[in-house]
């Protein structure tokens, strides 16, 4: 690969410390030299002037126009062998003071689920002691939480109906016994397991039978995970609408919402027509949330989202002007976050988990850039590069100066100077 010098690139971020999209924002004398890939795929290394960091509208509590949950990541402890195939060893500090800093922004905490590196690094070990940690500081600062409820304490590979259910209760179990709002997730043992969508209706309506408080169903499409491809019965998405439609309508009085991660707009929005009255759709459209999130006038998405745990703050800020009745202020406060999102999400989606851990190790939320499993290395050095340059633009740095010297260093690591 060779490296060139392509000059000079200024940060032209126009987003205001009171989150509108109104001008550009001062500069604060701090020059990183990123390598960006061109067109012909040549990397050249440019200078990107840091701006100042935005001052966002810190809210007094709680959303309450829409129900709002970050997926939250993991931590490891960064003198632990968390290499792959090994046990996750956490950084409990870090992990659950990233948890108390979404509460304390208004935001709930959606635990242990894909975000956390579910079947991909975070073995149940790990998970159940996660859940039940996190609940217990949820419960000691009135946060809210729910947390993720699947079958990966079963090994790889295919498994009877029944053993499927039978892992399902068992997480179910342990995560009311913790006090979280369950999530039912999406199963790789039950997409492997199941012959159409007679299967998943019945063993859906049977876990949501036991379920002590309204629990969340979790469609997480094929590009964030392929081993769920075919999920409700039917590679066809129409179907397999029609086929989760008919347990949410059968089970209405115990579904509080849907969380949906197609990353498809319109399929959301013809969804959300369809959903019983008082069941909610949670967005997990990490592409298009802004939009889904403020309505259509008619309709609305509340939020279960990854890429609200890299940037929590912004979210917060732009939810306190929907509360006001400023959608223009919540669109001025997200909208210039989709690049970000779209990048940190871009295929191969599944690896975007490495992009949050990214950003919050870049803003001081963690000793080091390391993720269980050794994800970390799931994106590139020219990748993450372009995050930084992303989160700068869109003001997602609190401490722009700090995030500028770790880039150097981690530029340098990767002999990208």
């Amino acid at each position: 690969m060779t490296v060139t010098n392509a000059g000079t690139v200024t940060n032209a971020g126009t987003v205001t410390n009171a989150g509108t999209a109104t001008g550009e924002r001062a500069l604060v004398g701090e020059v990183v030299r990123v390598p960006q890939r061109s067109a012909s795929g040549a990397v050249e290394l440019v200078d990107h002037a840091v701006s100042e960091p935005v001052a966002w509208e810190v809210p007094t509590g709680p959303a309450t126009s829409r129900a709002v949950f970050a997926a939250a990541h993991v931590v490891p402890r960064v003198d632990a062998e968390n290499v792959p195939g090994a046990p996750a060893v956490l950084d409990w500090d870090s992990t659950l003071a990233f948890r108390h800093r979404l509460w304390s922004l208004g935001l709930g905490v959606a635990e242990a689920m894909d975000t956390a590196q579910r079947g991909m690094g975070l073995d149940f070990a790990a998970t159940a002691d996660l859940v039940r940690r996190s609940a217990a500081e949820a419960a000691s600062v009135g946060g809210a939480i729910a947390a993720g409820v699947g079958t990966d304490q079963l090994d790889p590979g295919l498994h009877p109906l029944a053993a499927v259910r039978a892992a399902y209760e068992e997480q179910l179990a342990l995560v009311e016994d913790a006090g979280a709002q369950p999530i039912l997730m999406a199963s790789r043992h039950l997409a492997a397991a199941a012959v159409g969508p007679e299967d998943y209706l019945e063993l859906y309506s049977g876990l949501l039978a036991q379920v002590r408080r309204p629990a969340v169903l979790h469609w997480l499409g094929e590009v964030f995970d392929p081993a769920l491809a075919g999920y409700w019965g039917s590679r066809d998405v129409a179907a397999a609408t029609d086929a989760f439609c008919d347990l949410v309508q059968a089970n209405a009085s115990r579904v509080d919402g849907v969380k949906v991660s197609l990353l498809d707009a319109d399929h959301e929005r013809a969804l959300r027509r369809r959903l019983p009255a008082g069941v909610r759709l949670y967005t997990g459209d990490d592409f298009n949330y802004p939009d889904l999130i403020a309505g259509d006038g008619q309709s609305h998405s509340d939020a279960l989202l990854g890429i609200f745990a890299g940037i929590p703050q912004i979210a917060a800020a732009g939810l306190v002007r929907l509360d006001a009745g400023d959608v223009a202020g919540f669109r001025a406060a997200l909208d210039p976050t989709v690049e970000l999102a779209r990048h940190v999400f871009g295929a191969p989606t599944p690896y975007y988990k490495a992009g949050i851990a990214f950003l919050n190790w870049l803003d001081g939320r963690q000793p080091g850039y390391a993720m269980v499993g050794g994800l970390h290395a799931a994106r590139s050095a020219v990748h993450q590069a372009r995050t930084f340059v992303l989160a700068d633009r869109a003001g997602v740095l609190t401490d722009p100066a700090g995030a500028a010297g770790r880039m150097r260093q981690y530029l340098a690591v990767h002999g990208l100077v």
